[in-house]
This record gives C-alpha cells, structure tokens and sequence, in this order.
C-alpha cells in the first residue's frame, strides 16, 4: 500500500487535498505498524566525498519493505550529523527516495529520523498478546491485568526512531555514532566499519535518557534476513552483538509503556532501528 503513496505523492495538490493526502498517508502507516520494521536505507553507506546520498525510508519485514514518502506531517524530526555539524534532510513532499544528504567532508554521518504518534489497535487479546510475545514485550501481560486494562478493541499508538550510520572517506577511530536525543534509540558503541566479520559490536539501548534494561535486540542482514541474531539489554542498556558476516545490517528494539491519559489509547510502544555495513575482509 505504501507503493501507492510513492506513485501519488509525485503529483501536485491543493492544500485541501494535501491534507487529505496526509491523512490517508497516516491510515496506511497505522494499518502496517504490526511486526513491522521501519528503517533508513542510504543508497550508498561509504559515499564519495562532495557527493548527494539518496535516502530511503523503508517499511516491511525481513529487509524487505515498501517505500515512504518525504512528508513532513509524519515526522517530528529528519536530520543527519556529520563533520558540518546538524542539518536537516530536506526534500519536497511526494519525493522517493525521501530526501538526500549532501557530503563535503570525510568523515562519520549519522542520519536519524524520528516520526510522529500513530494510532492503531487489536481487536482481540489474542492477536495482542500475540504480538507481545514476537517483540520480546512479555512483561506487559502482568502489567495489562494488574492496570485493568481492556481486553478487546486494545488502543495503541506508536512512534518510531530510526538511524543509519555512514561514513565518507578513509576511516579513522573507534566512534562513529551519537546520540541524537530520540525519546528510544540505539547507540553502536563502535565503528562498524572498522570491524571485520566475527568481532563484537556493543550497543546501547536509551529511553528518555536512561538505559533501557530488558529490552530484545534483533539483528539480521539484508543477505540472510532469516538469520537473527538476539540479545537482551542489561541494566545499563548494553547489548553486545557478534556479526558473523560482512553486509548491510539492520539492529531493531521496541519498548512498550502505558499510554498517557490524554491520548485515548492504553498502551503506547516506541521503536528504534539502526543501519549500517559491515565490510568484507
């Protein structure tokens, strides 16, 4: 469905239909938010220097997803990092790939993309609790009995926080990410692109400035995106993750919390997903 966005976000509108095309936009993003990954693709992750990086937001599963559009009504923040600092990723809205980064220096790129809340519920515990237990969110049975929470027509509303890590240049130390403040983000504790296959890439999962214990880290490879690797985070939020081969990879974690009050929903989940190539040897 999200392809149909791509195909009609190409044409001009009015400010009415705008509107009308955002909406419909955010229907369809809440209709696919179950079990599904968000995340940035760059079409290059070792960009030549004084060169234009294409961007692509992905929706789907397995590496496998529909593009999203650059509109702005979906997302609180789109910026990237780098050697000139903070800006943010400009584009027109309709554009796929949804916007560019313009690299001048050598040197780490951080993209980040930090959408808006989006409703969507679960007719039925069942299908719930279902999806509790694919994303690691056990702990929320226990707490849905001991807060009453309802048991059918479940409201939820959810955001998402995605990253992608590039670099341009020749490349030199150990960091290469940062924080970039999400309310839940993954952090690599080193440069991937200083690792070869088989070594150990440390991570650390923060919610609202505070390490995140618990939590279920999934990783895979655009090439064997069956192949998860899985970890729990520990009580200061690290996980640590031994890549065994070279490629794009994807690292994802969601975390689940009571809704606020105003929101009309009960339960509000928060996901967060980074990006970035392992080198072959």
């Amino acid at each position: 469905m999200l392809s149909i966005l791509s195909h009609f976000g190409r044409r001009q509108f009015n400010e009415k239909a705008y509107r009308q095309f955002a909406l419909l936009a955010t229907l369809l993003l809440a209709h696919s938010a179950h079990a599904h990954d968000f995340w940035i693709e760059p079409a290059h992750f070792r960009p030549d220097i004084n060169s234009e990086v294409p961007l692509r937001l992905l929706v789907g599963q397995n590496f496998n997803g529909e593009s999203l559009i650059y509109l702005p009504e979906l997302f609180e923040r789109y910026i990237y990092v780098g050697p000139a600092g903070e800006q943010p990723v400009l584009g027109a809205a309709g554009d796929d790939p949804a916007g560019r980064v313009r690299v001048t220096a050598p040197g780490p790129i951080v993209v980040g993309y930090r959408s808006n809340p989006s409703p969507v519920s679960f007719a039925t515990l069942a299908d719930f609790e279902a999806y509790l237990d694919k994303e690691g969110l056990e702990r929320i049975k226990p707490l849905r009995l001991k807060l009453g929470k309802r048991d059918k027509n479940i409201p939820e509303i959810f955001s998402r926080a995605a990253k992608s890590l590039l670099y341009a240049g020749a490349v030199q130390g150990n960091a290469l990410d940062r924080r970039l403040g999400f309310r839940l983000e993954l952090i690599a504790g080193a440069n991937p692109y200083r690792l070869k296959p088989g070594a150990a890439l440390p991570l650390q999962l923060i919610y609202e400035n505070q390490p995140l214990e618990g939590a279920l880290v999934v990783a895979f490879t655009k090439d064997a995106p069956l192949e998860k690797l899985k970890v729990r985070t520990d009580r200061r939020g690290h996980a640590t993750l031994t890549l065994p081969r070279a490629g794009i990879w994807l690292v994802t974690a969601v975390h689940m919390v009571p809704a606020p009050a105003d929101s009309g929903a009960d339960w509000e989940s928060l996901w967060a997903s980074v990006t970035f190539q392992l080198p072959s040897p």
